[in-house]
């Protein structure tokens, strides 16, 4: 059994996290300030003797002892993180200085959930770990973008001049249960839009392409790369299977039942215009590749988003 401190453990993604590590007999301290993150996600393990949670703005020290950090907190969709855009970038920097000092006190492993964001709007696709991206620094998406780029930096140079042990993967395009209504990514939009019978909101044509992964195909990368040997990183996590905005507006219609029509905007400043992760190195390092169909997890998506919005 290891102790395990997950920072933005009632997120989104963090709660998939917990709920794994719980099943799997770890130790587990889920640390939220629930910003983003919600009580509910993390409300089923409250019970659970080995599952311990934490109100805590990273952006502040903390004293703990853990053997493994997976660093999660920072709001992740550009309605919540342009909310507060100095928020935003002081959590990316001063919170992961605050997990790498903790990592070098207590000798953890830390695992930096970094982004494709990095990549910016990319010029080079599929994205490779190998590229150095192609950001606005001083655009309205910069705060996450360049502040998931620093601590990228903070994370290497803890590493290179304290030998703290760390662990950085970039996540593409994430989706499934517990994902919230409001939280302006394109797979939650569609399917509160069409649950509703709204319009389903497109900015741009519906050209431009994404990547979508499963959440607990995304776990299990987080996981795999949490217990690779001698391996830092970056790697990238994503589904390599690419789609356009039109085709999966589709796709949450047909599975959704919805009479929804779709309406056209304008494409948001600094909108990545293609996204498709180059998996080849988590391939080959961590013998991982996502296993859930798109089509598969949207049906799994889509059926607890109904639980919830008819609630």
């Amino acid at each position: 059994m290891k102790r395990v401190l997950v920072t933005g453990g009632a997120g989104f993604i963090g709660s998939h996290l917990c709920e794994r590590l719980v099943q799997d007999g770890q130790e587990v301290i889920c640390l939220d300030n629930f910003f983003t993150g919600r009580r509910t996600n993390v409300a089923h393990l409250l019970r659970k003797p080995n599952f311990e949670l934490m109100r805590h703005d990273i952006t502040q020290p903390v004293l703990l002892e853990v053997d493994q950090i997976f660093h999660l907190a920072c709001p992740a969709s550009p309605v919540h993180y342009q909310h507060n855009p100095v928020k935003t970038i002081k959590t990316n920097v001063m919170g992961t200085i605050n997990m790498l000092g903790l990592a070098k006190r207590v000798h953890a492993r830390l695992l930096l959930a970094s982004t494709s964001e990095v990549y910016g709007n990319p010029l080079e696709h599929p994205q490779t770990e190998n590229y150095w991206g192609n950001v606005n620094p001083i655009g309205i998406r910069s705060c996450y973008d360049e502040g998931k780029r620093v601590a990228e930096t903070l994370m290497m140079d803890y590493y290179r001049q304290n030998k703290v042990d760390i662990k950085i993967v970039r996540i593409f395009n994430t989706y499934g249960p517990r994902m919230l209504f409001d939280d302006g990514r394109v797979v939650s939009n569609f399917i509160v839009q069409a649950m509703r019978s709204e319009a389903l909101t497109i900015y741009g044509d519906g050209s431009q392409t994404r990547s979508f992964c499963y959440v607990d195909d995304l776990v299990s990368g987080l996981l795999k790369m949490m217990e690779a040997p001698a391996f830092t990183g970056p790697v990238n996590l994503g589904n390599p299977v690419e789609f356009t905005v039109s085709e999966l507006a589709k796709m949450v219609i047909a599975e959704t039942n919805s009479k929804s029509s779709v309406e056209y905007r304008t494409l948001p400043q600094d909108d990545p215009v293609r996204r498709q992760p180059d998996i080849t190195l988590a391939r080959t390092k961590l013998g991982w590749e996502p296993q859930v169909a798109l089509l598969d997890g949207l049906r799994r998506t889509i059926a607890e988003f109904r639980e919830r919005i008819w609630a």
